[in-house]
């Protein structure tokens, strides 16, 4: 019988090289970092997750939506709702519920829904004026039966905004996250697990957005109260024209809006505004873009009189019209 080889001693110098010591960090301080990070990202999905849910009113790809009360109201993206009927709702819990379209407002892209369910847990909502552009924001979607999430920044914060269908949106937040089909309509957070704004893809071509929250509370507020968003109409359609510098001069204006349609008995018309007037201002504001008219036509207006300046045949003039009700909710174009 052979005899036992004797093991080789080595000298008590600590482990071998490449494998940790016990009770010591094996990660760097900048992987710590990451792995920190991480950690706190999973927790912060977690929580919005709760708050998101599948929205299936559509042929193909299922939308997003966000909780927005315990009662089943859903805020979710308009664009992403083809129909008003056999509309479903996909809950955090997996459960599948019918909804009831309440509203509308394609103008800033959003729509209410109430699912048949109670007990559910609405989204904490943040206030857009402490966004600041380099924010880290994470997007947290359902188009299907588990949530997704996606992680990107602010890219850009400004103020007041028209979309292209006219709606008010009351801060221009704009993230950097890829908005796949399915994901609008979702929740987008900060670090501090706060709602920074509902993703929609259907407010700006190419650009991934974030209703603000100031913007969904008035909006949300309308479509519950009246299936609308009800906005200020005067039954004119307008176009910017430059004005001729005599007349510059006279009114101190550049731009003008010149009516190149008033609609029959409307409130323009009632007024007296006639094709080819040029707009100058609406109750002692400027007028130079259709936008900024229509701004001026908010809800809290309808009824109000209003004085209005303009150019006819090179001459000032002031009328007086009363703002009516628009009776076509979402009505495109420059018509107001």
């Amino acid at each position: 019988m052979r005899p036992a080889r004797e093991r080789p001693s080595f000298p008590d110098t600590g482990p071998p090289p490449g494998r940790p010591a016990k009770g010591r960090n094996p990660l760097p301080a900048s992987l710590e970092l990451l792995s920190q990070l991480s950690g706190q990202l999973i927790a912060l999905t977690a929580g919005a997750a709760a708050h998101v849910v599948r929205v299936e009113g559509r042929h193909r790809f299922p939308a997003s939506g966000v909780v927005w009360s315990p009662d089943g109201v859903i805020v979710t993206a308009h664009h992403t709702l083809e129909r008003d009927e056999e509309v479903e709702v996909g809950l955090p819990s997996g459960e599948i519920v019918s909804a009831e379209v309440l509203g509308r407002d394609p103008t800033t892209d959003l729509a209410a829904l109430r699912a048949a369910a109670a007990g559910l847990e609405p989204a904490p909502w943040g206030e857009e004026a402490e966004a600041k552009p380099g924010t880290l924001v994470v997007g947290v979607f359902r188009p299907g039966k588990s949530a997704r999430v996606s992680l990107g920044l602010l890219s850009r914060a400004a103020g007041e905004f028209r979309a292209r269908r006219g709606g008010r949106i009351d801060r221009y937040l704009e993230t950097s996250l890829e908005l796949n089909p399915g994901f609008s309509g979702g929740l987008v957070v900060g670090p501090d697990g706060q709602g920074v704004g509902l993703a929609t893809a259907g407010l700006l071509r190419g650009a991934g957005m974030a209703v603000p929250p100031s913007t969904l509370r008035r909006v949300m507020r309308s479509l519950l109260a009246h299936g609308e968003v009800r906005r200020g109409y005067l039954g004119i359609a307008t176009h910017p024209v430059p004005l001729a510098p005599a007349l510059r001069a006279r009114t101190g204006e550049e731009l003008a809006l010149l009516v190149v349609r008033v609609e029959e008995d409307s409130p323009a018309a009632r007024a007296g505004i006639v094709l080819g007037d040029a707009l100058l201002s609406f109750g002692g504001e400027a007028l130079q873009d259709p936008g900024e008219l229509l701004g001026l036509l908010a809800e809290d207006r309808i009824g109000d009189t209003v004085s209005m300046k303009l150019l006819r045949g090179g001459e000032v003039r002031e009328l007086q019209v009363t703002i009516g009700v628009r009776d076509r909710p979402g009505a495109e174009g420059r018509r107001v």
